[in-house]
């Protein structure tokens, strides 16, 4: 690799906001915050609003609404397939 065009890649505690939750992840996020982790070292900090430990998504509490009856309207256009 060439010397001094990577940028670095260490560990950075990031904080899930919404549900109190934090992961230490490798990332070559550049971050002026730092913060004391369980382990007793100290991190680089970054505060983030939703992360996959509260994104509807992959928490199972996604809901899919049909607003104005858009399958319904699908169906009438182009006909339902029949089986």
């Amino acid at each position: 690799m060439k010397k001094e065009i990577h940028p670095e890649y260490r560990e950075v505690l990031f904080h899930d906001t919404s549900v109190d939750k934090y992961f230490l992840v490798r990332s070559t996020l550049k971050t002026d915050q730092t913060k004391e982790w369980e382990d007793g070292k100290t991190y680089p900090y970054f505060v983030i609003e939703t992360s996959s430990a509260s994104h509807p998504f992959y928490t199972g509490k996604q809901k899919i609404l049909d607003t104005g009856g858009r399958v319904q309207k699908f169906e009438k256009k182009f006909g339902k397939k029949s089986s």
